[in-house]
């Protein structure tokens, strides 16, 4: 009886990290990369490639296990989110908070072997991720602070090489802010009549029934950044084929949230992880091979 048990506590605590799903910490994991990729001229070194890759990985399941704790009294009124742990009560939301602190330690250790700007930075960050699952009952706008907390990475990676924050660490940050924005939206479609209901705000709110052109000009200004980016690092003709295939998965995309359907919108969010790592991988062969 005490194993089962045990391994029930397990799951429920892996869930909350939302471990099961690696979709987010792909999402997040690519501009990291990319910016990593292009601060180390295509070799950053590798305990600060092993440091960012755990980072990535226990801010988005912190970012997660806080997000729930917030949303613990609304979760079950959503059909897509009604089966997460703390909306059943398969834990108290003291334990998610405990790991939610666990987590953060954790980081904080690794972060710690980092230079100082790149800690100062770490704190912003973390305290942005903190803020956005409350930013919800407060603004219209709580994609734009996931963006941010999306896209800290990628200054964190400049200044962990000892860059500073050049145009292209910038160019790449509004770019995947953008990016963020236009994702999370398509997933907020996902739950828009749920959310209306419980006062949960959402930019897929805000936007209304011109929400595809939103995300269309969205997308549109992160391919703008992104070409920018490719002028400013005397990218290849690779790297803008990189581009023209990102095009055509946002053009993809579209044609999934036409009707508007959840469960298209949501297999929309899904598909971006297409997006970051045919960009990643474009920028990777830039410099491994095109130089």
């Amino acid at each position: 009886m005490l194993m089962p048990a045990i391994k029930a506590r397990a799951s429920a605590y892996w869930r909350l990290m939302r471990a099961d799903r690696p979709i987010g910490t792909l999402l997040l994991l690519w501009p990291t990369l990319s910016a990593l990729l292009i601060a180390g001229n295509g070799e950053p070194p590798v305990k600060i490639l092993v440091i960012f890759m755990l980072g990535v990985w226990l801010m988005r399941s912190a970012g997660c296990v806080i997000n729930d704790y917030a949303d613990r009294h609304i979760d079950g009124h959503v059909s897509r989110t009604k089966m997460r742990p703390l909306a059943r009560g398969e834990l108290h939301s003291w334990e998610a908070l405990v790991l939610f602190v666990g987590l953060l330690a954790v980081a904080l250790l690794l972060v710690l072997q980092l230079n100082k700007n790149t800690i100062y930075l770490s704190f912003a960050a973390a305290a942005v991720a903190t803020l956005y699952p409350f930013s919800k009952r407060v603004t219209q706008l709580p994609q734009v602070v996931l963006g941010i907390a999306f896209s800290s990475g990628i200054l964190m990676a400049f200044t962990a090489l000892d860059q500073g924050l050049p145009l292209a660490a910038w160019l790449l940050f509004l770019a995947n802010l953008s990016w963020t924005v236009a994702y999370d939206t398509e997933y907020a479609m996902a739950d828009r009549d749920d959310d209306r209901q419980i006062g949960v705000k959402s930019t897929a709110i805000l936007f209304g029934r011109y929400d595809r052109f939103a995300i269309a000009l969205l997308q549109l200004l992160t391919l703008l950044l992104l070409l920018g980016l490719g002028w400013l690092i005397s990218a290849s003709w690779l790297y803008y084929l990189s581009l023209v295939i990102t095009s055509g998965l946002f053009v993809w995309q579209h044609r999934l949230l036409w009707q508007r359907q959840p469960q298209h919108c949501f297999a929309a969010f899904l598909h971006n992880n297409h997006v970051g790592w045919v960009i990643t991988l474009a920028i990777a062969i830039e410099f491994w091979f095109m130089r």
